[in-house]
């Protein structure tokens, strides 16, 4: 069965950002673009791609419980939900970002932001956020360098061995490899602006809890991944 971009919009002329960026998607990725109107859409069977209008949530209820409802839609549907902001950037963009979690990586996360900056011929810039183990907080003395340094390196080796089979099935796609000791929102809303797509995984228990807070103020389409 061949598959196609669904573009959902409350109704017509609603989310031009959203639908723009979804025809763009589908030319990118040679697929067929259908435009459904009204409630988030049933049937998903033959839907690539899923693409949401994000309006803008800033002290808005509405804004927000549209959030909640596209986060359901993400956590029921098989395909990735992109949530696009009403304001996109015309700019060509220079990278995707992935936020990535080397411990358990999401693989149909990476694999649509490998493809996604294949087809845009950009590079991949993958964001692994690490906070610093608990023994850390009892150390009477602060913590010492090389220990930061000794449990840093390791996170990027994690790192390391969580892209190298994707790097290896995608040759032609640059990637930057970032280790940052920041909450995972704080890290990744460094580098939504300029970003055709930000790519999340999310895990069979829903998405992350920093979802929320990163859709609220993302300058960039987010694509969440089950």
């Amino acid at each position: 069965m061949s598959q196609v971009i669904i573009v959902r919009v409350s109704r017509p002329g609603g989310s031009r950002a959203a639908e723009e960026w979804a025809a763009h998607e589908a030319s990118l990725r040679d697929l067929p673009l259908e435009v459904r109107y009204g409630s988030p859409p049933n049937d998903l069977s033959t839907a690539a791609m899923l693409v949401l209008g994000l309006p803008a949530t800033e002290g808005d209820t509405a804004g927000l419980a549209t959030i909640s409802a596209a986060l359901a839609s993400a956590a029921a549907s098989a395909c990735p939900v992109v949530l696009v902001p009403v304001a996109v950037p015309a700019r060509r963009a220079a990278q995707v970002t992935l936020g990535i979690d080397a411990r358990h990586p999401a693989e149909r996360a990476v694999e649509l932001a490998f493809g996604a900056a294949r087809v845009r011929d950009v590079r991949l810039h993958a964001v692994h956020a690490w906070e610093l183990p608990s023994c850390a907080a009892t150390l009477p003395f602060g913590i010492p360098e090389e220990d930061r340094a000794t449990w840093e390196d390791h996170e990027v080796q994690l790192l390391a061995d969580a892209l190298r089979p994707w790097r290896i099935r995608y040759p032609r796609v640059p990637v930057l490899e970032d280790v940052v000791l920041l909450d995972p929102a704080d890290a990744l809303l460094h580098h939504t602006e300029g970003a055709a797509l930000l790519v999340v995984g999310c895990g069979s228990g829903g998405h992350p809890g920093f979802v929320p807070a990163l859709l609220r103020e993302a300058r960039c389409p987010v694509a969440i991944v089950t």
